[in-house]
């Protein structure tokens, strides 16, 4: 099961803070399907990749009550917690970069910590997708903006290294992908 965190309406869609949620429709084009079905609190749709079945979800909360939609659905679906990736936007990441793991903190993402609190156990992987910050924007009125022109060019390219990332760990596994996508380079 694939999840990336977002905020639902149409005023969120184009926000930094949404860039999980591109990387699952980049996916779901890929894969060919569209997140459309309405279950377990979020958008959702199966698919299938090297021979492999999918769960795509986005939490269809605001990104700090993402964790009972994945807790839900792994739970229907029986998702062992290493078949599980979470992607997310990340303002320690400079615009660009992505960072794949397969455990840790929350990092100060409330999603995250959502997830996290309500699975019980924070070993899963995750790809954190690179938005920057401001020193002049506070926190929130930052993540929820949308990019600058500059700035869109390699999120839309960060956008596409995560999918690609994502591709990887589900036909080779985590160690491979990070191995590959970790570095700046490709």
């Amino acid at each position: 099961m694939i999840v990336g965190l977002g905020n639902p309406g149409d005023e969120y869609a184009d926000t930094r803070h949404n860039t999980g949620f591109k990387v699952i429709d980049s996916l779901a084009e890929t894969v060919g399907v569209k997140v459309k079905k309405r279950k377990f609190g979020a958008r959702f749709e199966a698919g299938e990749f090297a021979g492999k079945k999918l769960i795509l979800l986005k939490p269809w909360q605001y990104m700090n009550r993402s964790g009972q939609a994945v807790a839900t659905a792994a739970g229907f679906y029986k998702i062992n917690i290493r078949n599980l990736m979470v992607v997310t936007d990340d303002m320690d990441l400079e615009p660009g970069r992505i960072r794949l793991r397969y455990k840790g903190s929350a990092g100060g993402h409330n999603g995250l910590a959502d997830i996290i609190q309500k699975l019980g156990m924070s070993e899963f992987a995750r790809c954190r997708v690179g938005i920057g910050r401001s020193a002049e924007v506070d926190t929130v009125g930052y993540v929820l903006d949308k990019p600058q022109d500059d700035e869109k060019p390699l999120l839309t390219e960060a956008i596409e290294r995560a999918r690609n990332a994502v591709l990887c760990w589900i036909e080779y596994g985590i160690e491979t992908a990070m191995n590959k996508f970790n570095s700046y380079s490709e």
